[in-house]
C-alpha cells in the first residue's frame, strides 16, 4: 500500500461499486516522500489508528460522509467505545485508485475525464492556521511562486504568524513528489465542477475546526493538516485515508513540534537531506534514482520520545489510557525541545 501502512483487500471495488478494505497501520515512518525509513517507532501504528478513528467518529456526528467503518478487534469491525485495547487495523469503504500516467517529465491525468464515480480524488487538501518557518507555503511566498494576494493576504506574513482565518492549499497525491497546484488546475485535472470544489473547501474547514478544538483541550496548537477525498457510487464526496493524527497534522505544544515534524527537523541536518533536495531539483519525476546516500537512523532517545508523542496525544485527546508507558505531554516537550533547538 505505502511506506507507513498496508492494505488488506476484503472486497475489490469495481467501476460502479465500492469495495471493503482494511488498513494495517505499521510502526514505519516516512519523511520527504522518501518511503520507509531505517527504524520503527514503537506503537505508532496503534496510536494513529486509534486517533484517526476518534476523529472519523467525531466528524460523522456532524453528518460528514467518511469511508470509515470501524477499528478491527477479534476479527470484527468495532467503534472505539467497544474496544478492549488499541488496534492497528481499520476497516473502511474501498474506492478505486486510478493513477495518472507517468510520462518522461510530467503526469498525464486525461484518464480522469471519463471517470465519474467510485474513485479516490488524486489530491491532498491542506488547511493552514499558521505559517511555521518550514511551511511550504511560506517558502513559495519567499521565492515569488506565490504572491500574498493570491491567497487572500494583504501583505507578506511573518514566520510563525498565526493567521486570522485558515488558508486552504491543494497538491497532487499520486505523483512521486507532492506538487502544489492552483484550485483551477485541481478542478481541471480531476474533472471537478465549481460546486464540488466549494464543497471540498467547506468540508476541509469543518475538519480543521473539529481537530483544532479537540487538540486545543490538551494545549496543542493545530498549525496545519491535510485531508483527502473520494467519490462514492453516486458521486457523493467523502473523507478517505486518515486524518487528525501527528502524521497528517502539524501539532505544536508551546511552539515545540509534537508530530512528524520532529523527525523532519532531525533529518534536515543530515547530508542525506541535502542529497535528496539536490536530486529533486534535477529530476522532479525520477529523483530517487539520483540519491546516493541512505538516511541514517534516528537518535535512540529521540526515537523513544517520538513514540511517546504519538501515544500521549492519543491518550489525552480521546480521554482514555490506551498506552501506559508514556510521560505527560509537558515532560516530553521539554526533552524534545533539547533535540530540535
Amino acid at each position: 500500500m505505502g511506506s507507513v501502512k498496508d492494505l488488506i483487500l476484503l472486497k475489490s471495488p469495481d467501476n460502479n461499486t465500492t469495495g471493503i478494505g482494511r488498513f494495517m497501520f505499521s510502526d514505519r515512518y516516512s519523511v520527504f516522500d522518501w518511503g520507509e525509513m531505517p527504524d520503527n517507532i514503537q506503537d505508532k501504528g496503534k496510536a494513529l489508528c486509534t486517533l484517526g478513528a476518534y476523529f472519523f467518529e467525531k466528524l460523522e456526528e456532524t453528518d460528514i460522509r467518511t469511508h470509515y467503518f470501524g477499528v478491527v478487534e477479534d476479527g470484527k469491525s468495532k467503534r472505539l467505545s467497544q474496544l478492549k485495547c488499541p488496534s492497528n487495523y481499520m476497516e473502511f469503504k474501498l474506492l478505486r485508485v486510478i493513477k495518472p500516467k507517468k510520462k518522461a517529465d510530467f503526469y498525464d491525468y486525461s484518464t480522469y475525464k471519463k471517470e465519474r464515480i467510485n474513485f479516490l480524488i488524486p489530491l491532498e487538501v491542506i488547511y493552514r492556521n499558521s505559517l511555521p518557518e518550514n511551511s511550504s507555503l511560506l517558502k513559495r511566498l519567499r521565492t515569488g511562486k506565490l504572491k500574498p494576494e493570491d491567497i487572500g493576504l494583504e501583505k507578506m506574513p511573518m514566520p510563525e504568524e498565526k493567521l486570522k482565518f485558515p488558508l486552504l492549499d491543494v497538491s497532487t497525491k499520486l505523483e512521486a513528489t507532492d506538487r502544489y497546484i492552483t484550485w483551477h488546475e485541481a478542478e481541471k485535472i480531476v474533472g471537478l465542477i465549481k460546486d464540488e470544489i466549494e464543497e471540498i473547501k467547506k468540508i476541509t474547514l469543518l475538519v480543521n475546526e473539529v481537530i483544532t478544538e479537540e487538540t486545543k483541550k490538551i494545549d496543542l496548537f493545530n498549525e496545519d493538516g491535510k485531508v483527502e477525498f473520494g467519490f462514492d457510487e453516486v458521486r457523493n464526496l467523502m473523507l478517505v485515508d486518515v486524518l487528525g493524527t501527528p502524521d497528517e497534522c502539524r501539532f505544536t505544544f508551546k511552539g515545540i513540534p509534537m508530530c512528524k515534524e520532529i523527525a523532519r527537523i532531525f533529518y534536515r541536518r543530515t547530508p542525506w537531506y541535502k542529497n535528496i533536495e539536490d536530486a529533486k531539483r534535477k529530476n522532479k519525476v525520477n529523483w530517487k534514482e539520483a540519491v546516493d546516500l541512505s538516511p541514517p537512523p534516528l537518535a535512540p532517545r529521540l526515537l523513544e520520545l517520538i513514540s511517546m508523542v504519538y501515544k500521549c496525544i492519543t491518550n489525552e485527546v480521546t480521554q482514555r489510557v490506551w498506552f501506559k508507558d508514556t510521560l505527560p505531554l509537558k515532560e516530553i516537550m521539554y526533552e524534545i525541545k533539547d533535540f530540535v533547538s
